[in-house]
């Protein structure tokens, strides 16, 4: 009997779609590879293109097929157009300028000078490595870059373990009003996260971008980490660092979509619209103001995936989230689209080229490194996303459960405490493909830019800046900070196969994130993360900080993400939810106002323990439980109950021994 795609009968009537979308892939596998298979062969243009020292000269190169000539200038030459550092032509649309070492310098500033038939404009070489921007020009130039190579002191982590994501913004690291640095978040922040339990690091914004308030997703210069945070170098030391204390370093890659501009950016690179990008309104992204590029053509292909392999294998990442998945997948972006049934997935809508291009980088990623992982953010839900490409699938590691934030946000917005239906709140968290791995989280870098709230903020709205104190208690924040506790400990425990949280919300930040922009005076006040809050002990943000942390600690000593989490009582009425994984029985009392005593319900015979409980005094809890009780089971009526007492508003975990 022929077995189901993807496990899913649902999807039997769509198999010739996507059959055939994989025998596109295969396709394009052999073509590029010329048959072998070996796709890291195919992902070399970084070490053919841009700027490369020889041991008796300089030579660049650049693909411009549209161009009729492509000069160099820089501060070698005072930024003068001469023939003496015309590039030649060489087949494939490619240019190639050959120096003698003493011509350039580590430093110098450089850029190209591209003329097409009816113009000409100054542009910075797609494959470059460095990009900086003047102080007071704000105009970006490529730079020389050959310092001592970084010597790589620490082996990458090689255990296969469960993704506990520190989603982090180098710039916005520090508590200063300004741009942080590799360095700073190296030396404050990485200690902080590992202590904190945290296994893996996703880096936003590291690819360069001329807008700082994009948040790293308006790329300019793929290739180059963004020099406003400090050298390659440094970059290279953090991620070694990291390393170091067994914490891999995923990088938020943006292959989506680029910035639309010229003089900095890949677009009208030779005087076309369409080298790297879709012509007409195609090439451009309604939404984003960007330009989206042309999947279909190898050497865009060849240019993504080369980029794939070079912060592999140059920066030792351990791994990509990939951006904006659902944008590259269909030809509407999903821009206003429910995706309620499985039809929308094969309707005709889908960019088969970019989904042919999405699986190839996993394949390309894991040929490369066996160890590297890959996270598709998709608000789509497109079936086989996180499928092996063995079963058809598109070969991502794990897919971002993305409607889980939203379902809190929701609940918070649309229901008083009462209305919560703990039923309903089971399912949402647990509803995954059978067949994919997820990552869970309660709040992302979306929840927490201007324009939305963090879930602190949901919670507290402005008593977070009067009554977060440890002076006196506001019932208010009471609720708040329980709520906090409680809600991400239910994410967690019922994370599919990983977890994220962005800076900063794990201990209630209080504000959100603006970068500086004319509408705020180019201000970085709230371009920034305040951990001084974590050390003031005269307020609450710090027992936020501690239940996180012993949180994470539990689930680290726990291999519950083996196990589906098993519902053992769902009443509604009661509002309360307990739930089995692995060893741990998870305890949940929603109800804003009932405690109940001797509560119970059916588990494995036995005796239990708390291991952790959200009304501790060392969380700013109420200390209504007692941890050093020893719960045994009773026989009644031939099966085995546990009776607990469940306090309003708290969650707590038993072991059993």
């Amino acid at each position: 009997m022929k077995a189901s795609i993807y496990g899913d009968s649902g999807l039997e009537k769509y198999r010739s779609t996507i059959l055939r979308r994989h025998e596109k892939y295969q396709l394009k596998v052999a073509e590029l590879t010329s048959g072998s298979d070996n796709l890291s062969d195919a992902a070399n243009g970084y070490l053919f293109y841009g700027l490369h020292a020889y041991p008796d000269k300089w030579v660049l190169r650049e693909w411009a097929p549209n161009a009729t000539a492509v000069y160099l200038m820089g501060d070698f030459n005072h930024w003068q157009i001469d023939l003496k550092y015309a590039f030649y032509p060489i087949p494939g649309g490619n240019w190639e300028l050959e120096l003698p070492l003493e011509t350039l310098q580590h430093g110098m500033l450089f850029k190209l000078w591209v003329k097409w038939e009816d113009g000409a404009g100054e542009r910075i070489p797609a494959y470059i490595r460095r990009v900086v921007q003047d102080d007071v020009s704000k105009i970006f130039s490529a730079q020389v870059w050959q310092p001592e190579p970084y010597v790589w002191k620490y082996d990458q982590p090689k255990e296969e373990i469960a993704p506990i994501i520190y989603e982090a913004h180098i710039g916005m690291s520090g508590e200063e009003e300004n741009v942080a640095t590799y360095n700073h978040f190296r030396e404050k922040v990485l200690p902080y996260i590992a202590d904190m339990g945290y296994n893996t690091i996703q880096l936003m914004a590291i690819q360069e971008h001329p807008y700082y308030g994009s948040f790293g997703y308006q790329v300019s210069n793929f290739f180059a980490p963004s020099s406003r945070f400090g050298t390659p170098e440094e970059l290279k030391e953090l991620i070694d660092t990291a390393h170091k204390l067994n914490i891999r370093v995923v990088l938020d890659i943006v292959h989506s979509h680029s910035v639309i501009n010229e003089a900095d950016g890949l677009s009208r690179f030779d005087g076309t619209f369409d080298l790297y990008f879709h012509s007409g309104e195609r090439g451009t992204h309604s939404v984003w103001n960007s330009r989206c590029f042309d999947y279909g053509k190898s050497e865009v292909l060849a240019f993504l995936l080369s980029n794939c392999k070079y912060w592999l294998e140059e920066f030792k990442f351990d791994g990509f989230r990939f951006d904006g998945v659902t944008s590259m997948m269909y030809y509407d972006h999903g821009i206003g689209r429910d995706f309620t049934n499985y039809s929308m997935y094969y309707d005709g809508n889908q960019d088969d080229d970019a989904i042919v291009y999405l699986t190839l980088a996993n394949k390309l990623i894991h040929e490369v490194n066996s160890q590297a992982f890959t996270i598709a953010e998709d608000v789509s839900g497109m079936p086989g996303l996180a499928s092996s490409i063995k079963d058809l699938g598109i070969g991502f590691d794990y897919r971002m459960a993305m409607g889980i934030a939203d379902f809190w946000v929701k609940i918070l917005k649309d229901k008083t405490d009462e209305e919560w239906h703990v039923g309903d709140m089971f399912y949402e968290l647990t509803n995954k493909r059978k067949e994919e791995k997820t990552i869970s989280y309660v709040e992302s870098h979306d929840q927490a830019m201007v324009g939305d709230k963090t879930l602190i903020f949901n919670l507290l709205d402005s008593l977070m800046y009067t009554d977060m104190n440890v002076f006196g208690r506001n019932p208010k924040v009471d609720r708040g900070l329980a709520l906090h506790k409680i809600i991400r400990l239910a994410t967690l425990a019922t994370a599919g196969n990983g977890y994220l949280t962005f800076m900063g919300n794990e201990f209630g930040h209080p504000e959100w994130i603006d970068f500086p922009r004319e509408g705020n005076d180019w201000s970085y006040k709230y371009a920034r993360r305040q951990w001084s809050l974590l050390t003031d002990t005269n307020l609450r943000y710090r027992f936020l900080a501690e239940f996180e942390k012993e949180m994470l600690g539990l689930i680290n000593k726990q291999d519950i993400f083996s196990f589906r989490p098993f519902a053992i009582i769902q009443s509604t009425p009661d509002q309360v939810l307990i739930f089995k994984r692995n060893n741990l029985v998870f305890i949940f009392n929603f109800n804003p106002v009932k405690s109940f005593t001797d509560y119970g319900f059916e588990v494995d015979k036995g005796q239990y323990k708390i291991v952790l409980n959200s009304d501790d005094s060392e969380f700013d809890g109420f200390d209504r439980v007692d941890d050093n009780y020893d719960y045994s089971t009773l026989s009644i009526k031939g099966k085995d109950v546990l009776r607990v007492y469940i306090p309003a508003r708290t969650a707590f975990v038993l072991e059993k021994k």
